[in-house]
């Protein structure tokens, strides 16, 4: 048999395979490039740094973290980064949520996959944290504990107060009579077990059995002198999930509990909050009870509900509003896309605190990612066979001998007849497989490859096949998508995002908020407004609050003017024709809290000392050094930065800012290095960036020639102001995490 590129549809229905085979392997290899081409446009060339050996690892329940709120009542919590609590140890300018991961049990030594189900019981100044936590090697839920001496903002891990043979979480704890009791959720055991601390909080007893139900997520009130048990129970027939709530009643929250009369009180839809999400607590003499809404996902969100009526007999509630901001950055925030669990309590200053759980991704989001791909590889598959049917590569979709193994390929022999008879179901296969395979002739006879709709439609097949692929490539390889903060000796913080601009770049900046506004660890973006008609707030797309500061007057020294009401001390100069993904940014936001003393930025520049002439970054790259970051794109401390800037030795360097209209950030540099005797610049290499302003021609600096020359002559006069830069030089590639190359 001859090989041909394409596959002959004869009179016994079977394919010339050698042709069909170079039809796949071509494809093959066309989707196999485009797919890397795509790999390595979409994914970060840099690793996140490893958490943990063990710990943190993917897991299809989540990745949940655990955050403390401030109020003057439990309906005003902020978010820690609002009370702007400070701690230098770890340049957190101010201390962000979470204050609890996955990585902080991880490097105590007790690996876990995530951390959740937070319940404080607070001794004195002392705050004790016990939470779910998730052993990434046992795949089972243990209960951790945590302590903190200064209000929630720092926390100690203790270990593991509770492990067991069975999964834990939901570790609600209380006092009775002098003991402390925990009364975790642990119905994989069939019952709800009551434990009493031996050694707090690391040693505990199991006290009693309070009840034979396989009871999650429960707790005790004590209200108008009885206790109430509230639980649900998702074993009965019929039962809700996450839809169904009982209640039970005792003298002593030692049991025993007698069954509230309307039992259960709630078998509804899971999206109304009847599955408990927390600790009840008390406000001005009303009982509120916690519940969580998994409509759209497990633990979606946390609804709070008023009790207005609780006997043996009655029960009844209203939900009420309780003033908590939505996240608005999506996965890229740490409880974008559910929280589920919440305990707020008093402290004896008077003072709310509370602390919630919170996750960036649903429920199941690895698993779906996969069946996503898998999906989309299985109808890339299917189209390229169509394709191939289309353009004669393919003659048959199921050759028949796979259908029929005793499949004469050549004429149907009586035996085969016979034996075809007998076997109704090879007969039926048979019946089948040709029906199916004469689609083939049908489909080219009414697409002819070479007429124009014909040409179209392989197009449109080609197009999808492309996108299909790449919808593959993301789903099982990209992770969950999320562009998360760096933490830097267990911390995370937060900075404010500043860009200049004018009213013929409106667009530009847009765009530019809509983007940066969604990276994590942003708190605020300032807006200089140099010339124009300046925008106002509303009209942009943003998920942080955005600010608009008009200056009197167009100067590059606007830039860096002291700005009291900036709440972090890390300030982003960022131009505003600047595009770079958030994790770039959050990259660089690590080196900075790294080294806070330097500029952190993405341009390096080499100026050397023997020619002060102000070059591209390819000069640096060719001698492997460089000594300048342009502040276009660069972290830097705001205080201490722009106070310099516009201190009076600073002056005749503003001046010549002024008179070129150029070169604010060669000043920057050069007051940086005159400062200091150690290294004042460090950079990072962003993923890709791309600058905007030559899609649109508003670029400020367009005459390159004039430019460079611009600068070398600012280079040669802050030098003689200021010091030279040229006996300062830096090496690329000397962080060992690689971020520098």
């Amino acid at each position: 048999m001859s090989l041909k590129c394409r596959c002959r549809w004869k009179s016994d229905h079977h394919c010339v395979f050698p042709s069909t085979l170079v039809f796949f392997l071509v494809c093959f290899v066309i989707l196999g490039s485009i797919a890397t081409l795509y790999a390595w446009l979409l994914f970060n060339p840099y690793a996140r740094t490893t958490l943990s050996s063990n710990g943190c690892q993917e897991d299809n329940e989540g990745s949940w973290a655990i955050g403390v709120f401030y109020g003057d009542s439990p309906f005003s919590l902020k978010p820690i980064e609002n009370m702007n609590v400070w701690r230098d140890e770890s340049s957190a300018w101010p201390v962000a949520n979470p204050v609890l991961t996955c990585a902080s049990a991880s490097h105590a030594g007790f690996p876990s996959n995530f951390v959740a189900d937070p319940f404080l019981y607070v001794q004195g100044d002392v705050l004790y944290l016990f939470y779910e936590t998730k052993n990434s090697i046992t795949l089972q839920g243990d209960i951790g504990v945590a302590k903190s001496t200064d209000n929630g903002v720092t926390w100690q891990q203790l270990g593991i107060a509770l492990d067991e043979d069975w999964h834990l979480s939901y570790p609600y704890v209380f006092d009775y009579l002098g003991e402390i009791y925990m009364m975790p959720e642990g119905s994989q055991k069939g019952d709800l077990r009551l434990y009493r601390a031996v050694k707090f909080p690391l040693k505990w007893k199991l006290e009693r059995i309070i009840m034979k139900k396989p009871l999650v997520d429960s707790f005790i009130v004590k209200h108008n002198g009885i206790y109430w048990l509230f639980g649900s129970d998702h074993s009965g027939f019929g039962t809700k999930k996450n839809g169904q709530l009982e209640i039970w009643y005792s003298s002593s929250p030692l049991g025993p509990f007698k069954p509230h009369k309307k039992n259960p009180v709630y078998n509804t839809d899971k999206s109304f909050g009847a599955r408990n999400g927390g600790r009840p607590f008390f406000y001005n003499g009303d009982l509120f009870r916690v519940g969580q809404d998994s409509g759209e996902t497990y633990g979606q969100r946390v609804r709070v509900f008023r009790v207005r009526n609780l006997t043996k007999d009655v029960f009844n509630e209203v939900e009420i509003p309780w003033g908590f901001e939505e996240p608005k950055k999506g996965q890229n925030a740490w409880n974008g896309a559910r929280y589920h669990q919440l305990d707020v309590q008093k402290l004896s200053s008077g003072k709310w605190i509370g602390f919630m759980d919170g996750d960036r991704v649903p429920s199941g989001d690895p698993v779906r990612r996969r069946i996503f791909g898998l999906a989309s590889f299985l109808l890339v598959a299917l189209l390229v066979v169509l394709v191939g049917v289309l353009v004669g590569a393919v003659g048959c979709i199921i050759p028949l001998k796979f259908c029929c193994p005793n499949y004469n390929l050549g004429k149907r022999t009586d035996a085969f007849l016979g034996w075809e008879r007998s076997n109704l179901l090879s007969s039926k296969l048979r019946k089948f497989c040709t029906r199916v395979n004469r689609m083939c002739s049908f489909l080219r006879g009414r697409i002819n490859e070479n007429t124009c709709i014909g040409r179209l439609i392989l197009a449109f097949l080609f197009a999808l096949v492309v996108a299909l692929t790449c919808t593959g490539v993301k789903n099982f390889y990209s992770g969950n998508g999320a562009e998360e903060a760096y933490p830097f000796r267990g911390q995370y913080s937060q900075f404010t995002l500043l860009a200049m601009t004018f009213e013929d770049r409106l667009w530009n900046l847009k765009m530019y908020v809509k983007h940066y506004s969604r990276c994590s660890s942003v708190r605020e973006i300032v807006v200089v407004w140099n010339k124009g008609k300046p925008p106002k707030s509303t009209q942009f797309d943003s998920a942080v609050p955005v600010k608009i500061r008009v200056e009197d007057r167009n100067s590059l020294n606007n830039r860096f003017k002291v700005d009291p009401s900036i709440k972090t001390r890390a300030v982003l100069e960022l131009d505003d024709d600047i595009m770079m993904t958030c994790d770039d940014i959050e990259r660089g936001f690590r080196v900075w809290r790294e080294n806070p003393t330097r500029i952190v930025g993405y341009y390096p520049r080499l100026v050397s000392e023997a020619q002060l002439k102000y070059r591209a970054e390819k000069y640096a790259r060719a001698q492997n050094a460089y000594n300048l970051i342009l502040t276009g794109a660069a972290f830097l401390d705001a205080k201490w930065a722009f106070e310099r800037y516009w201190a009076d030795e600073a002056k005749p360097g503003r001046e010549m800012v002024d008179r070129y209209f150029n070169c604010e950030d060669i000043l920057m540099n050069h007051l940086y290095a005159n400062a200091s005797s150690e290294k004042t610049v460090e950079y990072v290499k962003p993923a890709w960036a791309i600058d905007t302003s030559k899609l649109s021609g508003t670029a400020i600096s367009r005459n390159t020639k004039l430019h460079y020359q611009v600068r070398s002559n600012c280079l040669l006069k802050f030098s003689e102001l200021y010091g030279n830069l040229g006996n300062r030089k830096s090496e690329f590639d000397g962080r060992k995490d690689g971020w520098d190359v």
